[in-house]
């Protein structure tokens, strides 16, 4: 006699396996990988707001098409725990706002704040990064 929870027939059952493109960002964006990226965002526009500092520029002609995005915290955000918390808490913040603010055609990269990013109100977040979009591309 088999157990309760065992198949009829004695065979293990497939196993729901996850999708393989993440799912935390769109497919209108595409996540920044490569270090060469990030430095020619360093070297763009950016805004800061009281939870997030965002790095932006136009990419020119020949590279990549859509918006690309980007997240980093340093060590001063605190330890591995509060840094993934700050960037999940952008990542998400990305997702919501820059499919309908973002820019065609530029790479953005969101830098967390000690303290203020994984602190601050999620919509009070999605405020900043507008604002940030807005000062960027020269609205006011």
């Amino acid at each position: 006699m088999t157990p309760p929870e065992a198949p009829e027939d004695g065979r293990n059952q497939p196993r729901v396996k996850p999708p393989a493109a993440s799912v935390c960002v769109p497919d209108s964006l595409t996540v920044l990988q490569n270090r060469s990226d990030f430095l020619k965002a360093a070297r763009a526009k950016r805004q800061g707001t009281s939870s997030m500092m965002v790095q932006a520029r136009k990419r020119g002609a020949g590279e990549a098409t859509g918006i690309r995005v980007g997240f980093t915290c340093s060590k001063k955000v605190g330890n591995a725990v509060a840094r993934n918390r700050a960037k999940r808490r952008l990542r998400e913040a990305a997702r919501a706002v820059l499919p309908n603010q973002g820019r065609d055609g530029w790479d953005y990269v969101l830098i967390g704040r000690a303290e203020v990013t994984a602190a601050r109100p999620f919509e009070a977040l999605k405020d900043d990064l507008r604002y940030a979009l807005r000062k960027v591309h020269g609205g006011k």
